[in-house]
């Protein structure tokens, strides 16, 4: 039986400024991907796994965010506020651990789309099972990088046979890019930095010890967090209406 954890991170303190004049007055994961918010997609997939609480953080226009979040009942929330100093991916975790417990947790950014192949199984689901607490401090989910939507990028990530992952280095590309999505141990983020810090920081930390892994994804995902990936995304729902 998988064991999924019973406790997420939804990173939603962006400022969202590539898709700006659209998050102007509109915080970033409030903003709609078909009719439906990518903050309320993020947790629908959370509850489909079987998630029961999400810790949200919270930055710009976050009281937005906390009114329209009011009306959720399917899943527990409980804000971790940076209204005052926006943390960064590393700085908002560490901030929300007291939040989160002391089990490992999934995180999810806020601002992407992910679809699981028919065939494919549930991607949270999956992450759950491949993840191994005495080999593992993180696990993150990745997309092949020619068939990541919306990201132009070189690539993050290669990955070995055993699952352990690399940086691209010097190589011109990586074959996967990080989707945002992960499973993450609290003792990852032992003797971190105060105050605002990225994740990729404790990514390398990782890596130098051999506990960073990497799960490929089966299916589509699109970063919305520019103008192109909102399009992209736009079309890959109304393409199912068709």
């Amino acid at each position: 039986m998988i064991s999924i954890p019973a406790t997420a991170m939804v990173l939603a303190a962006g400022l969202g400024t590539r898709l700006r004049p659209l998050t102007e007055h509109t915080p970033k994961p409030l903003i709609k991907v078909a009719g439906q918010t990518l903050l309320d997609r993020c947790l629908d997939r959370l509850v489909e796994a079987g998630v029961q609480r999400a810790v949200v953080n919270i930055h710009w226009l976050g009281q937005q965010i906390r009114d329209h979040l009011a009306s959720r009942r399917d899943i527990e929330i409980v804000i971790s506020d940076e209204s005052d100093l926006l943390l960064e991916t590393g700085g908002g975790i560490a901030k929300a651990l007291p939040l989160l417990g002391d089990a490992p947790f999934i995180s999810v950014n806020a601002d992407l789309i992910w679809r699981d192949a028919v065939s494919g199984g549930n991607s949270l689901r999956q992450l759950a099972m491949a993840f191994d607490q005495n080999a593992m401090d993180a696990l993150l989910l990745l997309q092949p990088r020619e068939k990541a939507t919306g990201h132009n990028g070189a690539g993050d990530f290669n990955l070995a046979p055993s699952g352990q992952l690399s940086r691209r280095g010097e190589a011109s590309q990586a074959a996967f890019v990080y989707t945002g999505v992960q499973i993450l141990q609290p003792r990852l983020f032992t003797g971190s930095p105060a105050g605002a810090f990225s994740l990729n920081l404790l990514y390398d930390r990782a890596i130098a010890a051999g506990r960073l892994y990497g799960l490929p994804h089966q299916g589509d995902w699109v970063d919305v967090g520019s103008p192109a990936g909102l399009a992209a995304a736009e079309a890959m729902f109304n393409g199912e209406r068709d």
